[in-house]
């Protein structure tokens, strides 16, 4: 759709130029430029995120085993954008600790998925759930169906801090039935989470106990249930990102 106000075609999509001394009409760039925009405030970014670009992601330089590590996670993300949609498989899952830089990458890739047309929702996990929960009717057995049709429906779905809610069986069956969901209708997926994992760098000690006793952090599969986090496997390329200084502290700076 073009601009009613481009000052080039002023609204009829086309602008008159000059070929070898021919004139001719050419398509206007300011549709492009119009969808481009729709895409981006579609998507629902976060305030916070709407700066971070895959170009902007901060790699350190003076901490040789960060650079190694982090270079090698933002080498992948970029990878995974150039080559969408064709990747196989064809999602995202960003595993680490807070503020190693998860989100930004995420969101980075969904920036550059934005530009090559691509239509990309952005929800929090919490968020989505809460906002699925409080629609919930208990009598006609109704949820909030716009934000719940939306997960499993979104072109591309980034779903952020994946397993930060309480374990509920109401919970684990929604996360389920929407990972599933999109993993049988190979709907991309890109989800970011804090949780440890047993084939990605496996369980992690919160803290120590009366007695010394090592009280071990909730896993991935323990938070959403062990049948969505296979499916996410099945349908993600995951991204170990190393323990690093705060990237969000870092960045800040």
């Amino acid at each position: 759709m073009a601009d009613p106000n481009c000052p080039h075609c002023s609204g009829t999509g086309f602008r008159i130029v000059e070929r070898s001394g021919l004139t001719a009409a050419s398509k206007c760039d300011c549709g492009t430029e119009q969808r481009a925009e729709r895409l981006i405030d579609g998507a629902k970014i976060p305030s916070n995120y709407r700066g971070a670009t895959l170009a902007n992601f901060d790699v350190p330089q003076d901490n040789p085993i960060a650079k190694t590590t982090l270079g090698g996670a933002l080498l992948q993300a970029k990878a995974f954008a150039r080559d969408f949609p064709s990747e196989n498989p064809p999602g995202l899952l960003f595993i680490g600790e807070p503020g190693a830089g998860k989100t930004h990458l995420a969101v980075g890739v969904m920036k550059q998925l934005l530009e090559k047309g691509h239509e990309c929702l952005f929800f929090d996990y919490q968020n989505l759930l809460d906002r699925i929960r409080s629609g919930y009717n208990a009598a006609s057995g109704a949820s909030d169906k716009e934000a719940y049709r939306a997960a499993l429906d979104a072109p591309v779905l980034l779903l952020d801090d994946l397993g930060a809610h309480r374990v509920t069986e109401w919970v684990e069956d929604t996360v389920t039935s929407i990972i599933t969901y999109r993993c049988n209708h190979r709907k991309p997926l890109i989800a970011t989470t804090n949780l440890p994992d047993q084939d990605a760098g496996g369980k992690q000690i919160e803290y120590t106990g009366a007695g010394g006793t090592p009280v071990y952090k909730k896993t991935l599969a323990e938070m959403i249930g062990t049948r969505a986090r296979s499916r996410l496997f099945e349908m993600c390329k995951v991204i170990r990102m190393p323990a690093v200084e705060d990237y969000r502290v870092k960045h800040a700076r």
